[in-house]
């Protein structure tokens, strides 16, 4: 299975069940569609976005599972990425 597969499963997965994600997932997703977290402390995450504002991408780990709330807002952001025409992956936004 290629990369963008598996983030496009887990992404359906992320929308069929925001409560159960796996920290360790929304990460590979805000990674795919970000780049990596300019912040990392702890259990916080934080990834810059192409827009200021919200959707803020900032996500944290809860013994191994991602908040709901932080799940739909990076949901919420990658809709904002396809309807607002950004790029939707970090590596075509570097070149």
């Amino acid at each position: 299975m290629t990369p963008q597969r598996k983030i496009d499963r887990v992404v359906q997965r992320m929308r069929a069940a925001p409560t159960s994600v796996p920290f360790r997932d929304l990460e590979a997703v805000c990674q795919h569609y970000f780049g990596p977290a300019r912040q990392s402390s702890g259990s916080h995450r934080v990834y810059a976005t192409p827009w200021p504002g919200d959707p803020r991408v900032n996500i944290q780990n809860d013994h191994g599972a991602a908040k709901a709330y932080q799940v739909r807002q990076v949901l919420a952001a990658i809709n904002e990425l396809a309807t607002a025409g950004h790029d939707n992956e970090k590596e075509d936004n570097d070149a």
